[in-house]
């Protein structure tokens, strides 16, 4: 592949990624999760399986620990996660999703849907399918987190 049509294929990509985000987050806030922002979901996508520590959090969203504790400060306040106590640490805490946190998670899923949904509108569900597919060998388990 040539460099020009190499850094068109970068561009395209990255497009669709923020078409991607910029449909789940008008679908979350018309769900009425209007108080999260797209960093909100790559934390919540870590925080989902089984919780984790701030300083686990740091590391998955690229960002310092105090960025990542002010990240949690605030969406303690807003009702999505709780601080518990770690069960394998007695000096640290679990961050986890509360209901409000999952019930946003879920309105995320189905704007998700949503956005893929119109992609198989303008490219129809086998050729979607194949794209999926090949995403899935250039990209095999990357994980969800904002570039910064």
């Amino acid at each position: 592949m040539r460099d020009d049509d190499a850094l068109t294929l970068c561009a395209l990509v990255l497009a669709a990624g923020n078409a991607l985000v910029d449909g789940i987050q008008a679908g979350v806030a018309a769900r009425g999760f209007d108080d999260v922002r797209p960093a909100h979901g790559f934390a919540f996508a870590r925080l989902a399986p089984c919780g984790a520590t701030v300083s686990e959090l740091a590391v998955h969203l690229g960002v310092t620990r105090q960025a990542a504790a002010q990240l949690v400060d605030e969406l303690v306040a807003k009702g999505y996660i709780e601080r518990r106590p770690h069960p394998d640490d007695g000096r640290a805490q679990l961050v986890v999703l509360t209901e409000r946190g999952w019930a946003c998670t879920r309105a995320a899923d189905q704007a998700a849907a949503d956005a893929v949904g119109a992609w198989a509108a303008v490219l129809g569900e086998e050729r979607l399918r194949v794209l999926r597919d090949d995403l899935a060998q250039v990209a095999p388990a990357g994980r969800l987190r904002p570039t910064w």
